[in-house]
């Protein structure tokens, strides 16, 4: 035999082994189990009556409980469409969210193909036991809202267009080109096994929906081939059907079937609220039950987005005060729930969104202290597992946590103004904004694994070389003092002459950022401050003095909503009443945040007060997760002469500390809008006040001058990509907890 005979043989003997194998190893591989109609149509999940079922391995049906997260599509440093997720990051979230007990990832959009890819590579191995997904397909949100006519010959369009190319993408089955801002790619892994459910479109906008009812009040009911409206359906609600009908079509190429569902949200539920000030929030429905499955035989259920805190009628609706909380309120989140869940008494029934933030700042209050932010990591984990724990409890179909990583780009209301400019978000953290930090995985600022905030500074030592600066002043009583930032914070570690003690003195630092400002005189408490004056002041003391404050000219808030904007806050400010704005024994303002805006009839129902909260407080304690006494709010801490911060970049009065733009005090542009100047950096001026001190006189007798001038600002290059970490949440472990606790198939299916 010629050697190179010997060779072919040899090889062919070697793919014949190699195909053995692979046919052996894939029937060793536990496969999917999956339910096949008489048409071949195949299902894994279907619904029946109330309830949502998955067909297990003994080839039978059983209601299962969806325990979920959902996952954004962007890091830090990046916004939603640029989509920088890689295979990596994709594979060690899910395995992290499988570890936390989750049985379904949501996903708003189409991600790029990697997700998809990842998830299939994810899930090989683990056979009758995957991590499942639901499938989210973004409206025309913007166009939607502008235009307040879904019918709009484009919208639908273009809508339509968004659907198919969900399907197809995840059934790996499309080339997308690039586009800027829209997920693209070749889509070539089949991932429609691994498909939970299709949720469609956004949370409508109320004066959208009530202005399509209106233009197409005669628009007859929709009857398509999978999904219809009813005779009770608006025509909202038939544009729905015809979309959800579009999907199935889409899917019904691929030889599969999955059950189907809308975005919906409180704001436009379909029960009435008596006690919600804003006609906006009660203004129409949007009813899940108005649409039907006709051939469609994974059926339909209702999704909705629920939070405790919004809208108001949570705090203001009697009629929700009817189960007790046990602290001596009532639970009005779970009086909510049973009601709406009443509503549905023929099919299944979701939350998709729920959850609080783990922030500084607060832009909502809620019953029992379930706020939108203004929580640690551990109350956030507290409230989320009561919250999970109502909606079992009240018989839903699922529950989807409200959000896996925390998203830096992100915008609330009550800051919005001052995060100037605004395209430049997702460069920076701002505490203060609490939708950035719902998530269950903190996305951590650059220092923060360098840095612990415990009054030990000798972990400053390990900071790479030329990232901290020594300040260049002088004060009595301050030994040196050290600075660094990044993305989230200015950082102070100070090293005084002698121990500090907040029985019997208090640390100043006047920050100095642009031309203008006060002088804080009751705190220098005899010093003179020259060569120039403060925009905000750092004052560490006991619990409840200790915080940043705001000079008089120079508050935000004052001017916002004072007489310089919308004239909300109360004519005249007198102090020492409950409006008072001055710190107690100072002469700076409070650092607010507006919670609820004044609002009175006939705009509203009944009047809705002005509500504002403190939010510049600095809490003591360590930011150590390894520690018992872990605080994620924590901002100072001192040990013997030792005192070590980390400030809010806005607290400081920095609009984007990536470009050094700080608010200036030009009037605000048609009563609204702030503009900023760039700074050349922050003057820190420290000094020690010893609670002995009085009547503007020094306890040492002799009157110390402080002079702006003679200190060199602490400033940095502008930064156009950020650095950042990953931390597991203490609250994640709390999702853990309650996840692995509540059943998934032990309820029995409907069969009504």
């Amino acid at each position: 035999m010629s050697r190179r005979k010997w060779w072919v043989i040899a090889a062919l003997f070697t793919i014949v082994l190699l195909c053995g194998a692979a046919v052996i190893l894939g029937y060793l591989r536990p496969s999917l189990k999956t339910y096949a109609d008489a048409d071949g149509v195949k299902m894994k999940f279907k619904t029946e009556g109330t309830s949502f079922l998955v067909y297990e391995d003994d080839e039978v049906w059983k209601e299962v409980f969806a325990k979920g997260v959902n996952l954004g599509a962007t890091v830090p440093g990046h916004y939603p469409g640029e989509l920088p997720a890689t295979e990596e990051d994709y594979l060690r979230w899910f395995k992290q969210i499988d570890d936390m007990g989750a049985n379904v990832i949501r996903v708003y959009t189409v991600h790029n193909p990697v997700f998809y890819s990842a998830l299939v590579k994810y899930n090989r191995d683990k056979g009758d036991d995957p991590l499942y997904f639901m499938q989210g397909i973004w409206s025309p949100e913007e166009q939607l809202i502008e235009r307040k006519d879904a019918y709009d010959e484009e919208i639908v369009q273009t809508f339509k267009a968004e659907i198919s190319k969900a399907v197809a993408a995840v059934y790996g089955d499309i080339n997308v080109e690039a586009k800027h801002g829209q997920s693209s790619g070749k889509y070539k892994v089949n991932a429609g096994k691994y498909l939970m459910a299709w949720h469609v479109g956004t949370e409508w906008d109320p004066t959208m929906v009530d202005n399509t009812n209106t233009v197409h009040k005669d628009v007859p009911r929709y009857e398509g081939s999978y999904f219809s409206g009813t005779k009770d359906a608006s025509p909202f609600e038939n544009w729905l059907a015809s979309l959800l009908d579009h999907t199935a079509a889409e899917e019904q190429k691929y030889g599969w079937q999955h059950p189907m569902t809308f975005t919906n949200w409180v704001t436009t539920d379909v029960l009435e609220h008596p006690g919600e000030p804003l006609f906006e929030e009660d203004l129409v429905s949007v009813d899940a039950r108005h649409v039907e499955p006709v051939n469609w035989d994974a059926g339909y259920f209702a999704a909705y987005h629920v939070y405790p805190y919004y809208p108001d009628f949570f705090r203001t609706d009697k009629t929700l005060q009817t189960i007790p909380d046990g602290n001596g309120g009532y639970n009005t989140y779970k009086a909510y729930l049973r009601k709406l869940k009443a509503a549905f008494e023929d099919m299944p029934i979701m939350v998709t969104e729920y959850g609080v933030p783990s922030s500084i700042g607060v832009s909502h209050h809620g019953p029992g202290g379930k706020d939108q932010g203004g929580h640690d990591e551990a109350e956030q984990g507290l409230v989320n597992v009561s919250l999970t724990q109502d909606i079992y409890d009240e018989g839903y179909s699922g529950a989807i946590l409200f959000m896996w990583q925390d998203e830096w780009f992100k915008k609330t209301w009550n800051t919005m103004p001052f995060e100037i400019p605004a395209d430049r978000r997702a460069f920076w953290l701002n505490v203060l904004t609490n939708e950035k930090m719902f998530g269950v995985l903190a996305m951590q600022p650059g220092k923060v694994e360098q840095i612990t905030i415990d009054g030990d500074l000798s972990d400053w030592d390990k900071v790479p070389e030329g990232e901290v600066k020594t300040w260049s002043g002088t004060a009595p009583g301050v030994k040196n003092m050290k600075l660094t930032h990044d993305e989230a914070y200015l950082y102070i570690g100070m090293e005084l002459e002698e121990a500090f003690d907040p029985e019997r003195s208090k640390l100043f630092i006047g920050a100095d950022t642009i031309p203008g400002g006060d002088i804080p005189k009751k705190e220098l408490a005899g010093r003179t401050l020259t060569g120039g004056a403060l925009e905000t002041l750092i004052q560490l003391g006991q619990e409840d003095e200790s915080q940043v404050t705001i000079a008089p000219s120079y508050d935000f808030h004052s001017r916002l909503y004072g007489k310089e904007g919308y004239w909300m806050l109360p004519g005249e400010e007198a102090k020492g009443t409950k409006d008072d704005p001055v710190v107690s024994g100072g002469s700076f303002h409070a650092w607010k945040l507006a919670i609820s805006l004044l609002m009175n009839p006939p705009d509203t129902r009944f009047s809705h007060p002005f509500v504002d909260e403190r939010v510049g407080m600095l809490k003591r304690g360590t930011s150590d997760p390894q520690s018992p006494d872990f605080n994620s709010l924590t901002a100072w801490q001192y040990q013997d002469r030792f005192v070590e911060m980390r400030i809010p970049w806005m607290l400081l009065g920095f609009g984007d500390p990536s470009s050094l733009q700080v608010l200036d005090y030009s009037p605000l542009q048609d009563k609204r809008t702030f503009s900023t100047i760039t700074a050349e950096g922050i003057r820190l001026a420290p000094w020690i006040a010893q609670r002995s001190e009085n009547n503007g006189q020094s306890a040492s007798g002799s009157a110390e001058s402080i002079n702006l001038e003679e200190i060199e600002p602490y400033t940095w290059e502008l930064w156009e990509a950020t650095k950042y970490s990953e931390r597991l949440k203490q609250s994640y472990y709390d999702m853990q907890d309650i996840f692995t606790r509540l059943s998934e198939t032990e309820r029995k299916p409907d069969a009504k």
